[in-house]
């Protein structure tokens, strides 16, 4: 993949991540019949600013990936009419533009007897067809036949991250971190009689520290790979590293939230639909009830399941005439474009990050996501003729609210 292409996959990557975060925050204000607070306000300004950013940055680049394409394209038809017109001279010249060919055998014998009676054109056209030619073949001039690669290369990954896009990724700022918390609120309470004091306490608000992981890889290649590979492998390699750090990052987000989860409903071995949707509304009152526990808002509700979990929600949420169902119906190619349809208006999205088996529902005022990508870098290793190219970032899914993460159990 051309180097201009992969830096425009990342550029929009990030674009529909700060998208998806920005889509979050208003939907979660609609969910709970709100405006937006300063807070989410600050956030938003802060995306708008990254999308301005990375517009002005893809514009460009997208303009020239535009181009070289259609330079590649005009340089492929150029080298194939070539190849066509040295073709064309060639039967001319060696006088096999028209092959002699008979519809029958009875042709072949008119055209024999039409010769012995000395007719000369009937004579050129069997001593033609029965000359002796040398086949020359393919097998022939190998050195002369290019290799062509087609397609994409077979193993390369193209990987979306559905419970940290679910959760939406905020920008992990520099220094170190902590998350403003409230751990001892004010007091309302009834006043016992009149002229009596009201309750009074004050409000404490303290700090979660954030620890973010690094994640990274690199790998050394030489010069001469570099120079002699087309499409050429650092770039290939660079998107593959990538590709990597979101698969890792995902792992680590699936691996965090399965075990900050507290114990919910089960389902039997053989579920109903009812018995799925009798589960999903139980896990969500645990979740209101542990939210308002903690004095937390709300927030939206996440239903994040194993792949092996499609097996138990398609089948009995079918998308055939659904009016009457608890679910608009669910399609399994939609869950590898992003969240599938509602049921019982919880959006549910899927993660082979996540073991099998597993089902949870969760508040987005839960959990957290913070992340810097340092993005690709590159060294050159003169003493070796060697470039070393490496990709990093730093992440962290802090669950502020493990009570707000509930597992949905199935007997096997």
């Amino acid at each position: 993949m051309p180097a201009t292409d992969v830096m425009l996959a990342d550029l929009q990557r990030e674009s529909d991540e700060q998208n998806a975060f920005i889509d979050q925050l208003v939907d979660g204000a609609r969910g709970e019949g709100r405006e937006l607070n300063e807070h989410e306000l600050g956030l938003i300004n802060r995306n708008r600013e990254a999308l301005t950013r990375i517009t002005a940055q893809m514009l460009p680049l997208q303009e020239a990936s535009r181009v070289q394409e259609r330079s590649r394209q005009v340089h492929a038809d150029i080298a194939a009419d070539a190849a066509n017109r040295a073709a064309r001279a060639d039967r001319v010249r060696n006088g096999t533009s028209t092959p002699i060919e008979y519809r029958s055998a009875g042709y072949y014998i008119a055209d024999l007897i039409r010769s012995g009676l000395g007719d000369v054109g009937a004579g050129e056209r069997i001593e033609y067809f029965n000359r002796a030619a040398a086949h020359q073949t393919t097998s022939d001039n190998p050195g002369l036949l290019p290799e062509r690669l087609l397609g994409t290369i077979l193993g390369e990954l193209d990987f979306n991250r559905p419970l940290v896009s679910a959760v939406g990724p905020q920008q992990l700022p520099s220094g170190s971190w902590s998350r403003p918390r409230i751990t001892q609120h004010t007091q309302v309470g009834v006043q016992t009689a009149e002229k009596t004091e009201l309750a009074s306490r004050k409000m404490i608000i303290g700090k979660v520290p954030l620890d973010a992981d690094t994640y990274g890889g690199y790998v050394n290649v030489s010069r001469q790979n570099i120079d002699w590979t087309q499409p050429q492998v650092v770039d290939i390699v660079i998107g593959d590293l990538t590709n990597e750090y979101a698969f890792e990052t995902e792992e680590a987000a699936g691996v965090a939230l399965a075990a900050a989860a507290v114990a919910g409903p089960a389902l039997p071995a053989t579920p109903t639909a009812q018995d799925v949707t009798d589960a999903l509304w139980a896990a969500a009152g645990l979740v209101f009830a542990n939210m308002w526990a903690q004095r937390r808002p709300m927030g939206r509700l996440i239903l994040a399941v194993a792949p092996d979990m499609l097996a138990l929600l398609g089948p009995l949420f079918p998308g055939v005439n659904p009016q009457n169902a608890q679910s608009t119906g669910m399609s399994a190619g939609l869950f590898g474009e992003g969240p599938a349809p509602a049921v019982s208006g919880i959006t549910p999205v899927v993660s082979g990050a996540l073991a099998a088996g597993t089902a949870l529902v969760m508040s987005s005022n839960a959990v957290e996501a913070y992340e810097d990508r340092i993005g690709a870098l590159q060294v050159v290793e003169p003493s070796v003729l060697g470039v070393q190219v490496a990709y990093a970032g730093y992440f962290a899914l802090p669950i502020l609210e493990p009570t707000g993460v509930v597992e949905i159990t199935k007997t096997p």
